[in-house]
C-alpha cells in the first residue's frame, strides 16, 4: 500500500497510518521527524508506536507519539507543540488513520502559538481537511 502524504504547511505533511516498511522511504525522501497521532491498537494490524519509534531511530529519524483518541485535550496540544519544537526545521510527517486528527492537532498547536484562525482554516482546506470538528476549541 502506498503511504498517503499530504503537504499541509511547508515541510509539514499529514497522512495515513504508516508501516515499518515506510520508514526507509521517509528517510530517503528527507523526512527528519515522524509524529504518530494514533493510539496503539486501534486496528489489529497497525504497528505499535514503540516499534515505529525504534525503526525511526535506527533510520536517524526523530519520533514523537501524541496519541489522539476521541478528543483533544490541552495536554495533547502541549505535547504536539513539544513535538513541533523537537522537529525544528526538519521535514515532518504526522499521521493517524487518515490524516484528519493530525491536521486538527496541527491547527490547535499553531492556534496556541498565535497563528490566525482564518489562515489555519485556509491551509487545512487547501489540503482537503476541515477544522469544523474543533470549532469549539478555536
Amino acid at each position: 500500500m502506498i503511504l498517503k502524504k499530504v503537504p499541509l504547511d511547508g515541510d509539514f505533511h499529514v497522512g495515513s497510518q504508516m508501516g515499518l516498511d515506510d520508514v526507509e522511504t521517509l528517510r530517503a525522501e528527507g523526512y527528519g521527524m515522524v509524529i504518530c497521532n494514533r493510539p496503539d491498537h486501534e486496528e489489529e494490524d497497525q504497528p505499535t508506536a514503540a516499534a515505529l519509534e525504534a525503526a525511526c531511530k535506527d533510520a536517524g529519524i526523530r519520533f514523537a507519539h501524541v496519541p489522539i483518541g476521541r478528543g483533544i485535550s490541552p495536554a495533547d496540544v502541549a505535547a504536539e507543540c513539544e513535538a513541533l519544537d523537537a522537529a525544528g526545521d526538519a521535514k515532518t510527517f504526522a499521521f493517524c488513520r487518515s490524516g484528519t486528527r493530525s491536521t486538527l492537532l496541527w491547527a490547535l498547536a499553531h492556534h496556541e502559538r498565535g497563528r490566525p484562525i482564518a489562515d489555519l482554516r485556509e491551509t487545512a482546506a487547501e489540503a482537503g481537511y476541515s477544522l469544523d470538528p474543533i470549532n469549539h476549541l478555536l
